[in-house]
This record gives C-alpha cells, structure tokens and sequence, in this order.
C-alpha cells in the first residue's frame, strides 16, 4: 500500500465491548485483505471484566450475581492473558497490525506506555523478565497498564489498557491478572504536579493569592500523547482517521461520555477460537 508507513488512528469514544469486538474482526478481515494499513483504534469501555484464555473460575470469586448487581458484564474472549477489567477513565488500545515477532511487539507496547506515562512525570516499568504473567506495565510494584493479544494470520486484536482516572475499587473484587496480591494503580493515583512551588492561581477568587491544585491530565490529554509515543516506537507517521473512513459503524459509540456513564446491565459471553499468541 502507498501508506505502509502510517499508522491509522480512530478515536471511538465510549462503546459497549461486544462492539468493539465485532469492530475489530471487521478491521482484521480488511487489513489481512490488503485493504487498510496498519489502524489503532483509542476508547473507553463501560463497566465490563474480560477473560483471557487463560482465566479461570477463581479469578471471578465472588460470582456472576454479584457482579451483575454492580452493572459489570462479564464476557469470555480469545485474548492473550487472564482477567482485566475496563471502565470509564480507562484508555483502551486495540492495534489492528501486521507484525511478525509477538514477543517485539509486546515490549514495543510496553515501550511506548512507558514514554507516555515519563511525559507526565511517571516513572513506569516492564516486568516481562519476570514471566507472563507480569506482561504490562508497572509503576514500582503497582500495575498501571494490562496487556493482552490475539494474533490471527501475522494481524493482530485486543492490545492494551491504562489505568488513567478510572476507579479502581472493581479490581478488588477479582484477581486480576491472575496475580491475587497485584495492586492496580492508576495515572490519576500515581500522578503529581511537577513544580507544587509553581501552582496556578484563580484570578476569579476573593483573593487571587489563593492557589488552585493542579490537576491530573485527564484521558484526552494522555490518549493523544499515547497516540504520539505508539506511532514514534513503531516508528509511523500518524494518521487521525474517522470511524466513516475505515468503513465501521459506530452507533453505540458515545462520543465524549463522561466518566461514570451508565454500565451495561447484563452478563454476557463471546467466544473465539484460541490461537497461540
């Protein structure tokens, strides 16, 4: 293709997961047809936990009636890895790619989550040395960032998701990742100001001497730097494409939803066929 070295990018807004998922078999089928370079798809789920094929039964431990009371569905997929959970305030990544070594392309994924988050004075790390159960990227002991592949004829699905101003408390209820002792974090829990010395100050206030705290960068700042160090570590020239442009409907997409949006009611499961990754 005359645009080998773009990488396309689409920001979807929030959108339920099993249409990010007919969404992704939708691009692969059209980038393993030669009919789409290289696309990286940025969103937000509602309230869901996604099963790896290598979750089991203990890493849901206290049962479907539970977390349908929570408004948290529940569905299996044919990712790499074991259980993670999405929610408003979390930064999902599904690259649609051609690569030809998985274990490059993890690190590379890593590589650039890592960059990200060092733009905003976070010093994150990979484990992977470790063992695969440590794939992702860590803030000392603390998971800020969950990773899980699927890989069908060199295209890739699934990818990635950072915790940036999401709750945290849906992860106690599980075992994510199948590490019972993890403890998840997040851009928000992690983050602070880089000079305290130099806040802001409101001019509006009754006494413009009054600091106001700075604030974390919130998911649209840090999508947009993400977007930025994933294209640069795969060394692509960035692209911003609409959903039209890459031919996929988006009618469940809500568009800048805020954080907290109404959480999917029901448990549901998507199975695919399991391929190495």
């Amino acid at each position: 293709m005359d645009n080998a070295d773009e990488l396309w990018v689409c920001h979807l807004g929030h959108l339920p997961y099993p249409d990010g998922l007919a969404m992704q078999g939708t691009l692969r089928a059209r980038r393993q047809a030669g009919e789409l370079p290289d696309v990286l798809l940025l969103l937000e789920h509602p309230p869901t936990y996604t099963l790896g094929r290598r979750s089991g039964a203990a890493d849901l431990p206290l049962g479907a009636d539970f977390y349908r009371a929570k408004g948290i569905d529940v569905i299996a997929t044919d990712r790499g890895g074991k259980l993670t959970y999405h929610g408003p305030g979390q930064l999902v990544g599904y690259p649609i790619m051609a690569i030809e070594d998985i274990g490059r392309y993890l690190r590379t994924m890593e590589d650039a989550i890592i960059a990200a988050l060092a733009e905003q004075g976070i010093a994150a790390r990979s484990r992977a040395g470790e063992g695969i159960d440590y794939t992702g990227v860590w803030v000392a002991e603390r998971k800020i960032a969950s990773i899980g592949v699927h890989v069908s004829r060199s295209i890739t699905t699934h990818g990635f998701a950072v915790n940036v101003a999401n709750d945290l408390e849906p992860f106690s209820w599980v075992v994510p990742c199948g590490l019972p002792e993890v403890q998840m974090t997040s851009l928000a829990a992690e983050w602070t100001p880089a000079d305290p010395q130099h806040a802001d100050y409101d001019s509006a206030a009754p006494d413009s001497a009054i600091p106001v705290a700075p604030k974390a960068p919130g998911i649209a700042c840090f999508r947009k730097e993400l977007a930025y160090r994933f294209c640069q570590a795969h060394g692509r020239r960035q692209r911003l494409v609409s959903a039209r442009r890459l031919g996929i409907d988006t009618a469940h997409a809500e568009s800048g939803a805020p954080t907290g949006a109404q959480p999917i009611k029901t448990i549901a499961a998507v199975t695919r066929q399991a391929v190495p990754a």
